[in-house]
């Protein structure tokens, strides 16, 4: 295995090398391959990119035969034939028949450029520069979707540079379950002097994936939303991670019966890997001015066509969502099995999560690195998440086989029991 051009000319700033030092070389679904031929369930899928999987052969010939026409690849912001079947098909499968109406913004290929986007357009249509975000929340380390970043790893990372224009407030949970964290959010919008500048824009992730599979209780998102509505407050859902399906609905927020004014989509919207994001905006809040925020790379239309297959082969029913249901159904299950393990041990451990986001928090980031590298040896890429990098996380594609998904949990089990007996 050559990796010395590897080690030696890329930045340290890389970390999945680490944790997997090996040369993949191919994938297919819920399966990697390295150039020794050995093959590993992927319960990561590029951090929730590959929600479809790798290769997805529906999504990979809809790819080679536009390329195959001499499809526009790269157009700007021009009008574009992929374009316009992508925004139809985002229309009719997915926005009317939830019954939402939102415009489209399109701000560049990543989740951060897409946060950035969306804080920006609330300030804007709101006048107010304040954002509130949430305690162990990520959203992006550019500047602005920085300062709504709650872990100090990468607020640490600027250089000495101050974040500005957020304010953060404490996530459902983060005070203990007894604890309803909105008072303390509520107690100061209605205080004049308690030192909250009034937002443009409240922003939050119904299930933390960096910050360690947090959920929000559906009832705290509907008061959250609530709140919002009734102090002139603009409700941003980051469905980043969450969304398209990552919770067993295609945006996250669907669970609470909520609608949130601006929605981030990226990482698994384009369904193939491929670099995109968009923001969704309800329709009196599109306040840009041509060109005011743009971006070299936001006509990628080979993620238009991979994002609309996906679209049409996975939600024009109901039929996916519920294998999705079913599938975390048996995660939830084996995670509650090898928690309670763990916990028996002396290892205080617990199950958390919604749909195939889901976590095993054992309460140390070193338990939680033994079982991860222990299930790499075995044959299966899993991470970790927290703020010390304590939850075992689960990112398994969508459309993993019930055989795959059985055997990576099985590893998963034996390798706790071997990193931790």
């Amino acid at each position: 295995m050559q990796t010395q051009i590897l080690e030696r000319m890329e930045s340290e700033v890389r970390t999945y090398s680490r944790s997997f030092p090996v040369v993949f070389t191919k994938a297919q679904n819920a399966r990697l391959t390295d150039e020794e031929g050995r093959e590993y369930i992927d319960f990561l899928a590029g951090a929730g990119t590959l929600n479809y999987g790798h290769n997805n052969p529906h999504l990979k010939q809809a790819l080679v035969d536009y390329l195959a026409t001499d499809g526009i690849i790269h157009g700007l912001d021009f009008w574009t034939a992929a374009k316009r079947d992508y925004l139809e098909t985002l229309e009719e499968v997915i926005l009317k028949p939830r019954g939402l109406d939102y415009k489209v913004h399109l701000p560049g290929p990543t989740g951060t450029n897409a946060v950035e986007a969306a804080i920006r357009l609330a300030r804007v249509a709101k006048g107010r520069h304040n954002i509130v975000t949430f305690t162990n929340g990520f959203h992006g380390v550019t500047m602005g979707a920085l300062a709504t970043t709650g872990n100090r790893k990468f607020r640490e990372a600027t250089g000495g540079i101050p974040t500005q224009g957020a304010a953060f407030m404490p996530f459902d949970g983060y005070m203990g379950s007894e604890t309803d964290t909105l008072d303390y959010f509520e107690k100061l919008l209605g205080d004049k002097s308690g030192g909250l500048d009034v937002p443009a824009a409240v922003i939050v992730e119904t299930v933390q994936g960096e910050g360690g599979i947090n959920v929000a209780g559906l009832d705290w998102l509907k008061r959250l939303e609530g709140i919002c509505r009734d102090n002139d407050i603009l409700l941003i859902i980051d469905d980043i991670q969450a969304g398209c399906g990552r919770t067993g609905k295609f945006f996250s927020f669907e669970h609470a019966g909520i609608t949130p004014d601006i929605v981030t989509n990226s990482k698994s919207l384009s369904a193939l890997g491929l670099p995109f994001a968009h923001v969704l905006m309800r329709p009196e809040l599109d306040k840009w001015k041509p060109g005011q925020y743009n971006g070299t790379f936001r006509g990628f239309n080979l993620a238009f066509v991979t994002a609309t297959a996906a679209m049409r082969k996975y939600w024009s029913d109901d039929t996916f969502e519920r294998d999705i249901q079913r599938k975390a159904r048996i995660v939830e299950e084996r995670f509650q099995k090898i928690a309670a393990w763990l916990s028996d041990k002396g290892y205080p451990a617990s199950e958390r999560g919604r749909g195939l986001m889901r976590g095993i928090d054992v309460e140390s980031g070193d338990i939680a690195d033994k079982i991860t590298a222990k299930a790499f040896e075995n044959g299966l890429v899993i991470e970790t998440s927290g703020q010390d990098g304590e939850v075992v996380k689960c990112l398994c594609p969508l459309t993993i086989t019930d055989e795959d998904l059985i055997e990576g949990l099985d590893i998963l089990e034996r390798s706790t029991h071997e990193a931790l007996s």
